[in-house]
């Protein structure tokens, strides 16, 4: 019998976001994330992954509970309230996740992006 492991990743694009977000996992704030979208979907509904924080140890483990490919114009005040992060407003996920695109390889208002949300399923 093959054990598949669980896929590891950190949030964010630094050790002390990849604990901010993380913290806001664990508080209930945060369930939502999104990243720029290229080919397939790398997750599924129902995956499980196990989120590290900033220094690469497990912290916790979500479940994709809906994934889909959304434009960056489109992502809606739902979503961005339910990312968690700064004031939780459409305007200030806008701003944030602008600055964060174009630190990490571009940004466009149309870019396209897999939004999704997760559960958090344990504490690690």
């Amino acid at each position: 019998m093959t054990v598949n492991p669980l896929e590891r990743f950190a949030f964010g694009d630094s050790s002390a976001m990849a604990d901010a977000l993380l913290a806001l996992v664990l508080d209930g704030t945060k369930t939502a994330t999104c990243w720029a979208a290229g080919g397939d979907p790398p997750t599924i509904v129902g995956q499980r992954q196990v989120v590290l924080d900033g220094s690469g140890v497990p912290r916790a483990v979500i479940e994709t509970l809906s994934i889909e490919a959304r434009r960056f114009d489109t992502v809606d005040a739902t979503f961005a309230h339910a990312e968690g992060e700064g004031d939780r407003s459409l305007a200030g996920w806008r701003a944030d996740h602008r600055a964060f695109f174009t630190r990490n390889g571009g940004f466009t208002p149309d870019m396209l992006l897999w939004c999704e949300r997760f559960r958090l399923v344990e504490r690690c």
